[in-house]
C-alpha cells in the first residue's frame, strides 16, 4: 500500500467520506469541502479580523529563507522542548495507543510540528490544519521527512469539519490567540478530544504597561498596509533591536518600577527595550531575516491577544479539562491539559 493510499484512509475514515481522490467535491460533517493539490480544503466564512490576520500570515510563511535554515530549526526544536519536553520521550505518550491521531490546530508552513513530531514518525498520525495555503508548503516540507501518515487541511479551526471525541491529541503553538478569541478557540477545540485525550499549546503572555500600549499602536498601524508593506516597515525596528543587541551593555534598575511593570535588578538594555517598551527580536547567531520573521509574527496578525495563567487556567476547566503541565515564561504561557 502507498503512502498516499494509507494516509488517505485514516483521513477519509476520521472526516467520514468514502474516499479522497483529487479534485473530489466533498460533505464532510455538513461542511462543503474540495480535494485539492491532496489537501482537503474546507470553505471559509470568517471575520475581517480573521481575514485579515490570515493574509498576514499567509505573507508571512511564504517567506521560507527566514525559518528554514538548520540552526534556526535547531533553536526552535530547542524552545519547543523547554516548554513541552521531549514528546518522543514522554511517558504518557503510550496512553494513546500505537498511533494516536493528532491535530496540529494551526500548523502555518509546518515550522513547529516538522519539529515536535518529526521524531515521532511512524508513532502517530498528523493532521497540520491552518486557514491559509501555508498547509500547502506545510505539506512539501513533510515530504521531505519520512512521515507518510502526514495529511493536512485547509480550513477554520473554530469551525473544523471533525466530529466530537475523534482525535487523541491537539497541538497548538502560538495559534489561538491569533483567532477573535483564544477563549473561543480552545472552547472549540477542546470537545475534538477523546475522553484522555491532550490539548498541548502555547499562547502569548500579557506584557508591561509600556509595551502593551506600543504594540498594539504599531499593530494598529500595520493594518492599513498590504503584507509586503508592513514587512517594510517593520525592517527598521528589527535593525533597532540589532543595535540595542549589538551594544552589549547591562543596566541597573535600582528599584522596581510597578506603575510600569517594570522588575528591579541588571537587565541587558536590549532586554530592557525588549520586555517593556517593545519587541524587537535579537539574537547574534540569527540572520536579519530570521529575527525580521519573529518580529513581523508579533506585530503583523490583527487578532494577537494576550493572556494570564489564571484565566487560560480557567477555560481549560470550563472545557473540561484538567491541565497537567504549566511553563510560564515572559513571552507566553505553554500548558498541557487532559480531557476529562
Amino acid at each position: 500500500m502507498s503512502s498516499t493510499t494509507e494516509t488517505n484512509g485514516w483521513l477519509a475514515a476520521l472526516l467520514g467520506v468514502d474516499s479522497l481522490e483529487e479534485g473530489a467535491e466533498l460533505d464532510v460533517h455538513g461542511r462543503h469541502a474540495v480535494v485539492r493539490d491532496g489537501i482537503v480544503r474546507v470553505g471559509l466564512d470568517v471575520s475581517d479580523q480573521q481575514a485579515d490576520t490570515a493574509e498576514m500570515f499567509g505573507f508571512k510563511w511564504a517567506q521560507e529563507d527566514t525559518f528554514t535554515r538548520p540552526d534556526y530549526l535547531e533553536k526552535t526544536r530547542s524552545w519547543l522542548e523547554s516548554r513541552y519536553g521531549r514528546l518522543a520521550a514522554a511517558p504518557w505518550l503510550k496512553e494513546h495507543g500505537p498511533d494516536p491521531i493528532v491535530l496540529d490546530a494551526g500548523c502555518g508552513a509546518g515550522l513547529s510540528g516538522r519539529e515536535v513530531f518529526g521524531p515521532l514518525a511512524g508513532r502517530v498520525r498528523y493532521l497540520g490544519a491552518d486557514i491559509t495555503p501555508a498547509v500547502d508548503t506545510a505539506k512539501r516540507r513533510f515530504a521531505e521527512i519520512d512521515m507518510p501518515s502526514a495529511a493536512f487541511l485547509q480550513a477554520d479551526l473554530l469551525d473544523l469539519p471533525l466530529a466530537p471525541a475523534s482525535l487523541d491529541l491537539i497541538f497548538s503553538e502560538g495559534v489561538l490567540h491569533h483567532t477573535d478569541s483564544t477563549e473561543g478557540a480552545l472552547k472549540a477545540l477542546a470537545p475534538l478530544l477523546k475522553p484522555g485525550g491532550r490539548f498541548l499549546f502555547y499562547v502569548y503572555r500579557r506584557k508591561a504597561l509600556i509595551r502593551e500600549f506600543t504594540d498594539d499602536a504599531i499593530r494598529e498601524q500595520l493594518q492599513a498596509m498590504t503584507p509586503e508593506e508592513a514587512w517594510v516597515a517593520i525592517e527598521p525596528l528589527t535593525k533597532l533591536g540589532i543595535a540595542l543587541g549589538d551594544l552589549n551593555v547591562e543596566i541597573g534598575v535600582p528599584e522596581a518600577v510597578d506603575v510600569l511593570g517594570i522588575p528591579a535588578g541588571t537587565i541587558n538594555i536590549q532586554r530592557l527595550f525588549y520586555w517593556n517598551i517593545f519587541k524587537a527580536y535579537y539574537d547574534p547567531e540569527m540572520t536579519f531575516g530570521e529575527m525580521q520573521h519573529l518580529n513581523f509574527d508579533w506585530y503583523a496578525p490583527k487578532n494577537a491577544s494576550r493572556h494570564t495563567e489564571e484565566e487560560v487556567a480557567a477555560w481549560c476547566d470550563q472545557a473540561g479539562m484538567d491541565v497537567e503541565h504549566v511553563h510560564v515564561h515572559l513571552a507566553g504561557i505553554t500548558m498541557r491539559a487532559r480531557k476529562r
